[in-house]
């Protein structure tokens, strides 16, 4: 698989966005947070991915930028396990990952997080799966 993230694994639609923030359910890491739903998404690929940093937290936009790549990199990286499992069970996944932290972290602090996130939405999709 590619270790890239293209246009077509971001999440877009906005009537998704919307119920996952009603009815998708959350996993915490601090301080990240995941909010994901099981929905059939309007592409091939099994997940895709919105990253949020708060404007009221981080007023300077370079700040959330700088934010955003770090996560968008880190789950760039990492997210082999969680594609395999959720290509097993035929299922797609839509994930949005909020910044929850009042600091900004260094690269390897978040990278720890994102690992810990993904393993926690692979081991609720293989729980769903039974």
């Amino acid at each position: 698989m590619k270790e890239t993230f293209s246009k077509e694994e971001r999440l877009c639609h906005k009537k998704l966005i919307q119920q996952l923030f009603t009815s998708g359910l959350s996993v915490v890491s601090l301080p990240m947070k995941a909010r994901w739903l099981h929905s059939t998404l309007p592409t091939t690929l099994p997940v895709q991915v919105m990253i949020a940093v708060p404007k009221s937290t981080f007023h300077n936009a370079s700040d959330r930028n700088l934010i955003r790549r770090r996560i968008r990199e880190s789950y760039r990286k990492n997210r082999s396990e969680l594609f395999e499992s959720l290509m097993n069970s035929g299922k797609q996944m839509a994930i949005v990952l909020i910044y929850t932290g009042k600091k900004i972290l260094p690269y390897s602090d978040i990278e720890e997080k994102i690992i810990l996130l993904l393993q926690r939405l692979k081991n609720e999709n293989e729980k769903a799966s039974g």
